[in-house]
């Protein structure tokens, strides 16, 4: 084999090595470019966009299914979900978010203000009496026609029962220190004049007769205080106080509102609640300094109950949730809103090394092809 033979030979393999390669690099660059049709006059030049130019809408749908069907299935996001381990880390998340939230120096009514709530206080009142209104409603409307007494429970009604003759005891208590302080010996004078005025005639001078100096206010202050402290008027009180609460037992829903007024008995509630909660003092106290009883408990107990609560309910819910996304619709929108230009530049960014690696390929295979002209020349010269 002569220099001649060897120089031939090693051009056709470089020949056959640059076509392979370049026809492959073309054909790589042809999946992409051009990026639109290219006109002669009213011909359009052939292979004119690129593959994926031409075919994107095709691709934006074929690429929504594949991933509805193969990728992000509901049995595939359901299982994952329901992972212990993934489980285990979302409780660890939540229990680190509420670790943070829990422990704020800030008050509530700064945390609404951030969330955008400038008027937290306000609005949180609002929809409570709002609350307490349709709550309001609905019990009127279920026992309207209902005792009260079938309402309260055997307890309740034993324990008012048996406040009656405290109750008693501490409405004579009272009457007895406000008739024996000044003010109850002014009110009955005031009231022993205006019945002697009242019968100045004939009546009055009997009176002033058969009395003459007697103090008949302070007669009557004696009488009073020794039927107050009486016994038998301790058991008198109670007896009528739980006559007419029998009474009161025995009136229906209806009859209280007609009695009081829907609007006055909805704010007597509103205002006997307020009182209890006291929402401004709330509003007012950080939060860490609210939740600091329940701290642990949440952390601990009810945060991972929660995690796995939402894991199951959201695992039942994915085929429906995923069925109302439209995640197909969604996959293709966004693909076919991309450019070319992106398209080619996510393409390559994946793919480029094994892109490199097939200009390659074919430039091996051409010089392979062009070594093995070589020699069939060779052989048949």
């Amino acid at each position: 084999m002569n220099m001649n033979t060897v120089f031939i030979i090693l051009l056709m393999v470089i020949i056959g090595a640059v076509i392979g390669g370049f026809t492959n690099s073309l054909a790589i660059k042809m999946l992409f470019r051009p990026y639109k049709p290219i006109y002669i006059g009213s011909w359009r030049v052939p292979f004119t966009p690129g593959l994926i130019p031409k075919r994107r809408d095709e691709l934006a749908t074929q690429l929504g299914v594949m991933v509805v069907e193969h990728l992000l299935t509901p049995e595939s996001i359901q299982k994952k979900f329901l992972n212990e381990s993934f489980q285990q880390e979302m409780t660890k998340l939540a229990q680190k978010e509420l670790e943070q939230l829990l422990s704020r120096e800030e008050s509530l009514e700064q945390f609404f203000a951030k969330l955008g709530y400038e008027n937290g206080q306000e609005w949180i009142e609002s929809n409570f009496e709002h609350y307490l209104e349709n709550k309001y409603d609905h019990l009127m409307e279920k026992y309207r026609e209902i005792p009260i007494k079938s309402l309260m429970s055997e307890e309740l009604l034993e324990k008012i029962d048996a406040k009656i003759p405290q109750i008693s005891q501490y409405i004579l208590k009272k009457g007895v220190e406000y008739f024996s302080s000044v003010e109850g010996e002014l009110r009955i004078e005031r009231m022993v004049d205006d019945f002697v005025k009242e019968r100045s005639g004939m009546l009055g001078n009997m009176m002033q007769m058969f009395l003459g100096n007697v103090n008949l206010t302070g007669l009557i202050q004696r009488e009073l205080l020794k039927f107050l402290n009486n016994d038998g008027t301790e058991e008198l009180i109670t007896t009528l106080l739980r006559k007419e609460w029998d009474k009161v037992l025995e009136w229906q829903a209806a009859e209280i509102e007609e009695q009081f007024g829907r609007e006055q008995l909805l704010n007597t509630i509103k205002n006997t609640v307020k009182k209890i909660v006291r929402v401004e003092r709330i509003f007012a106290t950080p939060i860490s300094e609210l939740t600091e009883p329940y701290k642990d408990k949440v952390i601990e107990k009810l945060a991972p109950q929660a995690v796995l609560m939402l894991g199951g309910w959201l695992a039942n819910k994915m085929e429906e949730m995923m069925e109302r996304l439209h995640l197909a619709d969604v996959v293709r929108e966004q693909v076919e809103s991309f450019s070319v230009e992106r398209l080619e530049e996510m393409v390559l960014l994946i793919t480029r090394r094994e892109l490199k690696m097939i200009t390659y390929l074919g430039a091996l295979l051409g010089g392979a092809i062009g070594l093995l002209q070589g020699i069939i020349v060779l052989i048949i010269g």
